[in-house]
Order: C-alpha cells, then structure tokens, then sequence
C-alpha cells in the first residue's frame, strides 16, 4: 500500500497521527507542552493544519492529477483502507486543531 510516487505514502499518515495523540497525550498528563496556555495554543493549531494538509493534498492529488486511478482506488480494500486512514488522519488533524483553539481561549480568559 506505500507506494512511491503516488502519494500513498500510509507511514507518514501514521507518524501523524502519532503526533497528535502525543500532542494530546502532553496536554491531558502534563496539563502542556510548554506551560504557557497561548503557546501550546498557537503549537496546537499549526499543528492540527499540518495534519490536516496531508490528506487534503491527497484528495486533491486523487480527484484531479490521478483521476483516472479513482476507480481503481475505491474498487479494493486497500485502496478503500487508503481512504478511510486519510479520513482518519484528517479528523484526527481536526481534533488537534480544537484542542489548540480550546488552549488558545483558556489563555485569552
């Protein structure tokens, strides 16, 4: 399924999610990352928008550069595991995402 030069590259999927469940995971035990509500905020959305553009750039890469490889895609399981994890990976970014807008208004209070 990790294929070189089609842009299904499912390790760094997964390495982003690993992210932000440690993103996540320094929030709920640490209570931070850093200590300071409005930089782990600010740490927290850019991350959550770098996770988030990964599989948003595969679902550009799919419906207009491969658009001949979307039959083919949604045709197997692989190739609907492939979009099920960029799904994934995408709400997984978005969570992150609100986590940091969460810390950003606990510092603006």
């Amino acid at each position: 399924m990790n294929q070189q030069g089609s842009g299904r590259n499912t390790r760094t999927l997964w390495v982003l999610i690993l992210l932000a469940a440690i993103y996540g995971g320094l929030l709920y035990f640490r209570h931070g990352v850093t200590g300071r509500a409005m930089l782990d905020g600010f740490i927290g959305v850019a991350l959550g928008l770098y996770i988030c553009s990964r599989p948003a750039a595969n679902a550009v890469d799919l419906l207009f550069a491969e658009r001949y490889k979307l039959r083919l895609i949604t045709g197997g399981w692989a190739g609907l595991g492939w979009l099920a994890l960029n799904l994934l990976v995408f709400s997984v970014g978005f969570a992150v995402i609100v986590l940091g807008t969460r810390q950003l208004a606990a510092a603006a209070i």
